[in-house]
């Protein structure tokens, strides 16, 4: 999507009329038309500070093991978030025992190569990447397979010190099907991914922080680990909307383009947010010293 057409879209948003509701000191809000539900299966929706929408993955039996009902439910919440305007980061997250275990093998199983095929099986996996908004996982317990992939696809990865991440497929006969491959390589380099892929061997969250693949590591567990990620989404949602997606996308660009082509890419965008208000707002803001206000435009 061009620049333009981003500027475009983050002006159009819808107003949101919301009611508040007190639950183990989160606040869930009621279903409208540009509010995440709350009647989710499989997930739990809040907004732990302003600005930040949180969804955490609830299928404790299933020590939240991905299916497409699942992936259903996660990628209406990120749209919705996506497109509520008074969210500015999103943080994704599990349980203290798992972040997501991997996939539902149940689920397939029984696929034959025709039906994964001509259904495009997993691709719906995938669609979080097309989320504008900046997402951070805060991973703890176990991220193995896809739930490693989920991880990986968000922009900052938080976990604990203990989490347990792998690639495990080759151990069903198959390999990873949401961008293990392609991912784990750009951030631990090509012989490690290569190790870890080929013996499906699991990394931890420490090894996973030493080795670039986790932006911080949290000694004390879980619950600092969510606190830490919520924190920085805090942080990133009190910035220009506008600049923040912008910021996303150009990092996002780096994993495709050439070091000239991506320079010139992020220069163009650079050019294109003097464009906007916020600029104005912020640069004014901060020649008089003041904190900028901004109008997200």
């Amino acid at each position: 999507m061009s620049f333009l057409k981003l500027q475009a879209s983050l002006s159009y948003r819808a107003t949101r009329s919301s009611l508040s509701i007190r639950s183990k000191g989160l606040r869930f809000y009621s279903a409208t038309t540009s509010q995440p539900p709350t009647s989710y299966e499989h997930l739990q929706l809040s907004t732990p500070k302003p600005g930040v929408g949180q969804i955490t993955l609830n299928r404790p039996k299933a020590l939240n093991a991905l299916s497409s009902p699942l992936f259903t439910e996660i990628n209406s919440a990120l749209s919705k978030y996506d497109q509520d305007k008074e969210i500015g980061a999103i943080v994704l997250t599990g349980s203290e025992k798992a972040f997501a275990a991997g996939a539902d093998i149940k689920e397939m199983s029984s696929l034959t190569f025709s039906e994964a095929y001509s259904s495009n099986f997993i691709e719906p996996w995938s669609r979080i990447i097309s989320i504008r908004t900046p997402i951070l996982a805060a991973v703890s317990g176990y991220a193995l397979g896809g739930g490693c992939e989920l991880a990986m696809m968000c922009d900052i990865l938080y976990c604990t010190a203990n989490a347990t991440f792998g690639q495990p497929e080759i151990k069903l006969g198959v390999i990873p099907g949401a961008g293990g491959s392609q991912r784990l390589i750009r951030a631990v380099g090509k012989s490690k991914a290569m190790e870890l892929i080929l013996t499906g061997n699991n990394f931890s969250g420490k090894e996973a922080g030493e080795w670039g693949l986790a932006a911080k590591v949290f000694e004390a567990g879980h619950e600092e680990c969510l606190n830490g990620a919520i924190e920085t989404a805090a942080k990133v949602a009190g910035y220009s909307r506008i600049a923040t997606v912008a910021a996303k996308e150009v990092v996002n660009k780096s994993q495709e383009l050439s070091l000239r082509e991506g320079v010139e890419y992020e220069r163009r965008v650079f050019h294109g947010l003097f464009g906007t208000r916020d600029q104005k707002i912020g640069m004014t803001a901060f020649s008089k010293k003041e904190k900028p206000e901004w109008t997200h435009e």
